[in-house]
């Protein structure tokens, strides 16, 4: 076995990773995932947002970084860069994702460490993040030194439908320069 290995996944290396970013979203979605897809998501609709996210990785407000091990996406994390004047010292953290069959294996904290540096390297001190309230991912953030703001009801609706609220969550790297 190999070791694993993360990547920042450019323009030019999106097309790599594609298909294991399709295969990975469906994953966990199917396995409870709420990131925005409701359960009947399928591989052509996955491809679809895949094909926004490359748009946004060519535009450069979206950074994305991959997670692989025998050239096989495991997990991946973007981050949504601020384009707006007065926010260019924030990003958000968006759609942390690790394969059913590789959760538990630290990959998730592997990836936040990852965006934390890249975030750094844009010069981005302020990230934030929601979260299904109440959901493991909340625990996840906190050990990571994220704090809650607090929480909006019926926010998003899980893929199986129901609404629940979303927790709010910030981490300062650094102050605004």
């Amino acid at each position: 076995m190999s070791a694993e290995q993360v990547l920042r996944v450019t323009p030019q290396t999106f097309a790599r990773y594609r298909e294991g970013l399709i295969a990975l979203l469906v994953d966990a979605v199917h396995h409870g995932a709420s990131v925005g897809f409701m359960a009947n998501l399928d591989p052509a609709q996955a491809s679809q947002y895949f094909n926004e996210v490359h748009t946004q990785l060519e535009q450069g407000s979206v950074l994305l970084w991959v997670l692989v091990e025998d050239q096989r996406v495991l997990a991946s994390v973007q981050l949504a860069l601020c384009q707006k004047a007065n926010g260019l010292n924030r990003a958000e953290v968006q759609k942390l994702l690790v394969l059913n069959e590789a959760r538990r294996r630290g990959l998730g904290q592997v990836l936040i460490h990852a965006l934390e540096q890249g975030a750094r390297q844009q010069h981005r001190g302020l990230l934030h993040l929601d979260t299904e309230a109440g959901s493991p991912a909340e625990n996840f953030y906190s050990a990571l030194g994220y704090t809650r703001v607090g929480e909006l009801p019926n926010y998003c609706r899980s893929p199986d439908g129901h609404y629940s609220p979303t927790a709010i969550y910030f981490k300062t790297l650094s102050e605004p320069q």
